[in-house]
């Protein structure tokens, strides 16, 4: 077997150069169009004393010593989310941040355990702008690289089109006959046995061990997300609350909260929310969040205090995440993220 050359090989940097240069184009007009519209860019510190709270999200630990030799673990963030939510409740208003981030367990085509994530977040605002905003990103970056089109693994899209904005329940519906919101109810109860059932009835396994996110996420990866983002991109939103541990519950419906992803050629680019600013509500959720982590992993991150502190102080703001690495793929039609990457993860 031939491995590839390294990324310095110098003919190897040739090939991906013109993806790199595309890369730096698209941040200059990514910063510009946010410092447009009165948005201030922000550096989240790196290193924290939780690197997040979702039972499925892996961090990276470290060790902080002090002079003295007292060691304290600290862990590099998964997402800029809680110093930027901090920054909301200090008085900032709209803000982003081009992120270094850091994700354990994951890497391949699609995944990096070192990538960039684009954030913003605006207060007073109702979180469907952010919908606007990341369709006018996706055309912005389109124009920047000089494309008409994304393309991977044989789907296209159309950037400049006005993404299809439909909700999970309908997804379900459509794609898998699956009617989720009667196994969901109005505090974030779940009937996982009905799910279970309705996705044994479509031939999606079910392990008896399975919760019913489990379910949820299996039927969600088989039989939605590969018809996502064709032709035009979508907009899949108001995901059940049980999924949704830093969102509000949807005013009309609080079996739902304001959670919004952005797909485009089955590629999911952004996860959005209209954020949940009741800190005994959002350290119900942490916890819940760790002891399924527990379960399935055997170790659970610390609660960042300050973090709920803040909370008490926020603002109602919106926010949403980019993948930036995959918006510039997909802009500049490279096959994986780490040929837009300037110095992969080795």
């Amino acid at each position: 077997m031939t491995l590839p050359s390294p990324w310095w090989d110098k003919d190897r940097h040739a090939d991906r150069r013109p993806f790199l240069i595309a890369r730096n184009r698209i941040t200059t007009a990514v910063r510009g169009w946010f410092g447009e519209r009165g948005f201030t860019e922000v550096e989240a510190a790196a290193l924290n004393v939780s690197p997040g709270n979702e039972a499925h999200l892996h961090g990276f630990a470290t060790e902080a010593i002090t002079t003295g030799g007292e060691r304290t673990t600290l862990y590099l963030h998964t997402s800029p989310e809680f110093a930027a939510k901090k920054l909301l409740a200090a008085g900032e208003t709209r803000i982003f941040d081009l992120a270094r981030v850091w994700r354990n367990r994951e890497r391949g085509p699609l995944h990096s355990p070192e990538f960039t994530m684009l954030e913003w977040y605006r207060t007073g605002e109702p979180y469907e702008q952010l919908m606007d905003d990341c369709a006018r990103l996706l055309a912005l970056a389109a124009e920047t690289a000089g494309t008409g089109r994304f393309a991977f693994r044989g789907l296209e899209v159309d950037p400049f089109a006005a993404p299809e904005r439909v909700t999970v329940a309908q997804a379900l519906e459509q794609f898998a006959g699956v009617d989720l919101l009667a196994t969901v109810e109005a505090g974030g109860g779940t009937d996982r046995d009905g799910l279970a059932a309705q996705a044994n009835a479509i031939g999606v396994r079910v392990a008896g061990d399975d919760t019913w996110a489990d379910v949820f996420s299996r039927l969600l990866v088989e039989k939605v997300e590969p018809r996502l983002g064709i032709g035009r991109a979508t907009i899949l939103c108001e995901y059940p609350i049980s999924e949704a541990a830093l969102a509000q519950p949807k005013a009309t419906d609080p079996r739902v909260a304001e959670r919004f992803e952005l797909y485009a050629c089955g590629v999911e680019l952004a996860n959005a929310f209209g954020e949940l600013t009741d800190p005994a509500e959002q350290r119900r959720r942490f916890e819940i969040e760790m002891d399924e982590k527990a379960r399935v992993y055997g170790e659970r991150y610390p609660i960042d205090e300050d973090l709920l502190a803040a909370l008490g102080q926020m603002p109602q703001a919106c926010g949403s995440a980019l993948g930036f690495d995959r918006l510039v793929m997909l802009a500049t039609g490279a096959s994986r993220v780490d040929q837009v990457q300037w110095t992969p993860v080795p």
